[in-house]
This record gives C-alpha cells, structure tokens and sequence, in this order.
C-alpha cells in the first residue's frame, strides 16, 4: 500500500494569516467583504476556523466582516441542471422543499468558510432565501437588515448597504468571477426581468413563492475584473500561499455600470 501524500505548503496559523492581511493592507475598524477560497492559501492548521480568527483579528473588535452566504438550492426545479430531476417530480419538489431560515439554512455553494462565519456566535445574516449574506461585527445589523424577497443582489440587498458603509471587498484566492459587487451593477442598468421562485417561512407556515427580479449573471465578471484592475488602484499580494486583491466595493460598482452596457449588453 502506497503512503499517502505529504502535506504540503505553507503553513499558516491564525497570526501568520492575520499578519498576511493586514500586511496587504486589511484595516482595523473597516467593514469587509471577503470573497475566499481556503484550499488556496496551503496548509491552514485550524482550517476554516483560523481563517475567520484571523479576518475578525485584521478588521478587529471596531470592524465588520461580512461574506456571501447564498442558498442557490432553495429554487424552482425546473431550472436545475446539475443534476436535473424529472419532471414528474417537481410538483412534489416546490411542495416539500425545506422554507428558508436564516438561522438553519446551510449555505451552498459559495465554501467553507462563509459557513463557518454564519454559524459563529453573534453572527447575523440577511432573509434572502437565495442570496443572504452573513456578518460579524458592529455594522453587522445594519447592513443584513431588510433584505428584500424580490431583489437578490440589488439596491435592498446587503451590497447596497456594503457600499454605503465605504466597504472594501477582500478577494483571497478567489477571482473576480467571485465578485458579487458587481451584480449591484446589474440593477442599475437596463436588463431583463425574470420570475424567481423560492420556499419561505410565513406566520400560516411554509409557502412557496414567486417574485419578479433583475435577472443577474456572472458571465464576464472575469474580464470585467481585469479591466477594473487595469485603470483602478487595486491592492495586490499574497497572504500564505493565496493571491489577494483588495479594492473599495463602490469603485468596482462604479466601474461595472460603465463596463457591462458596452460589453455585456443585455435587452430590458
């Protein structure tokens, strides 16, 4: 039986991370929103765990750390592709399917570390059924509150208040296709209306709902992030083995109602 493979590097521990982050330029007291990908930084002891200390120790006692915590799942059946379910049983589906909690809904698709910070003590997080957003810190109320049903990532969302804060975004070892900030972007110019469709906890119990939303799609934010890098003072450096990138939230919004009309255009 061959051995397993080593482990490699390098090693990171809740100080060499918090080191790394305030190095690249993280600020005690600042509200952030950090996009990560934690296989890329290495060897992290502690995992997930040490790397939310050590975001919480960068932004300290006075900042707000704050991370996508979206629950895609929670959505109509006929639009699953990966894996789709027979038709047959889509009725069945939106009947049953478990109403969102913002206490007890696990996040999907968007790592282990948003998780983790959703579940840390004193956490809060938006009412979105699809796309909240948690966060730490004394900020954090004001900006997870009054999350509207029929606006995911717009002006009644977190980014919004995310911008109003002066937010920066942290994207650690995440590439702008990460970004969310610039679905904001999307709201603020012409684009097509779609049905969204969800189960919520109401007062009478369960109910599965349908709203009229912004259609929103992340096609292109990779080059659209490479353009905004190319004439934006965006930060760069690495923290432990990952590339981080760290730039204010209201520039990339800025940039992204420029960019996405001339090169993504979408009919209203």
């Amino acid at each position: 039986m061959s051995s397993p493979a080593p482990v490699t590097g390098p090693l990171n521990t809740r100080a060499s991370l918090t080191a790394g982050l305030r190095s690249l330029g993280v600020r005690p007291g600042e509200t952030l929103l950090a996009h990560t990908s934690l296989s890329s930084l290495g060897w992290v002891c502690g995992g997930a765990v040490t790397l939310v200390q050590a975001l919480l120790d960068a932004v300290g006692p006075d900042g707000t750390l704050a991370v996508p915590t979206h629950s895609g799942d929670n959505s109509d059946p006929s639009g699953w592709g990966n894996p789709p379910v027979p038709e047959s049983w889509w009725p069945a589906v939106r009947a049953n399917m478990p109403p969102y909690d913002p206490r007890t809904t696990p996040s999907h698709g968007v790592g282990v570390v948003p998780e983790t910070l959703r579940t840390w003590p004193g956490a809060l997080r938006s009412a979105h059924p699809q796309t909240s957003f948690a966060a730490l810190g004394p900020g954090a109320r004001a900006l997870v509150e009054d999350h509207a049903l029929d606006c995911r990532l717009g002006e009644q969302s977190p980014l919004a208040r995310l911008e109003e804060s002066g937010a920066r975004v942290l994207l650690l070892g995440a590439g702008y296709g990460s970004c969310t900030a610039f679905h904001l972007a999307e709201y603020r110019i012409a684009g097509p209306a779609v049905r969204n469709s969800f189960a919520v906890r109401t007062s009478s119990g369960p109910r599965w709902t349908t709203v009229t939303d912004t259609s929103v799609s992340d096609e292109g934010f990779a080059e659209l992030g490479a353009d905004f890098e190319r004439s934006h003072p965006v930060v760069r450096g690495t923290v432990g083995g990952a590339t981080a990138r760290l730039f204010p939230l209201a520039a990339a919004v800025a940039h992204a109602e420029r960019w996405l009309p001339a090169h993504r255009p979408r009919t209203p």
